[in-house]
């Protein structure tokens, strides 16, 4: 049977709906995996991030076009839009954190460092776990009645759920010195037009324009936030397309490279190769095989 690209959900299982602009969710981990077998099939949420807290057993998440092992007690992250599975050991327990990307959004006005924190999918260790579950468990018991300054309440406990998740992932080797706000902000609007446009070849100069800055600023935000061009930044968005497509999806590599803008079979395929460090086929080939959740 054909592949289709991995389902959208709400939360897992359930079908698209508009999001909250304040939707904030907690949960147990084994309320969805253990009805099915532990094992999350790839999927994604287009507003919805997540944040895990395990504090027993190991698994393995495939996340785009990696696969993170991980195992508690640590932290998961899943940002919005991620294609992502779970293989769980059975009997791994511990809290799923959703909330909606306008939520997180708001918080970043006084903390610009919440949005990197869901800038890519990753695995933090966890070596003392206990102010992050005390925080958490705060918040769960703040969502589930209504006081005065409720509201208020939400906002500072979960605020301090990302501080505390910030603080662990400084001490691990994905996190870099903290760039100024201000550049921070810019490349974090430049990442939300990429995600509106990356189809469309936009060049540089119009980006630039509709953020109302010259290239050359557009330029040392981004390689002091981001460590990389903005030309950087577009091919990587395209790439990750370009692989979401070849994993979960049956287009040949010349719909893949149509789909994505991309007029020419023969450059999309160049153009892959050079990114990627191997040709679209052997990417497929390769990876295909071994991800951990199967369609």
């Amino acid at each position: 049977m054909p592949k289709s690209l991995p389902p959208h959900f709400f939360l897992y299982g359930e079908p698209p709906r508009a999001v909250d602009d304040r939707f904030l969710h907690i949960e147990p981990l084994d309320e969805r995996c253990r009805p099915a077998d532990w094992h999350i099939r790839s999927h994604s949420h287009t507003e919805l991030h997540h944040l895990f807290h395990l504090h027993q057993g190991n698994g393995t998440m495939p996340a785009d076009a990696e696969s993170l092992e991980f195992s508690a007690p640590c932290i998961l992250i899943v940002p919005a839009r991620t294609v992502h599975g779970f293989l769980f050991e059975a009997g791994t327990a511990g809290t799923v954190l959703t909330l909606s990307d306008r939520f997180l959004r708001d918080l970043t006005l006084q903390e610009p460092q919440f949005l990197s924190l869901f800038e890519t999918a990753a695995q933090f260790p966890l070596r003392d776990a206990a102010q992050l579950t005390a925080v958490l468990e705060g918040l769960r018991r703040e969502l589930v009645w209504t006081a005065p300054a409720h509201g208020t309440a939400v906002n500072a406990f979960l605020s301090l759920v990302l501080v505390e998740t910030i603080r662990i992932a400084s001490q691990g080797p994905r996190k870099n010195q903290a760039a100024p706000g201000e550049k921070r902000q810019l490349v974090a609007r430049f990442r939300e037009l990429i995600e509106q446009k990356f189809r469309l070849t936009t060049s540089v100069g119009a980006y630039a324009t509709e953020l109302g800055v010259s290239i050359a600023r557009l330029r040392e935000a981004c390689l002091s936030v981001a460590g990389a061009t903005p030309v950087q930044l577009i091919h990587d968005r395209l790439l990750l397309e370009a692989k979401r497509a070849l994993l979960y999806s049956d287009m040949t590599v010349a719909e893949t490279g149509y789909s994505l803008g991309f007029s020419d079979p023969a450059y999309f395929s160049r153009f892959f190769s050079k990114h990627a460090g191997a040709s679209a086929i052997q990417f497929r080939k390769k990876r295909g095989s071994a991800q951990g959740v199967k369609e």
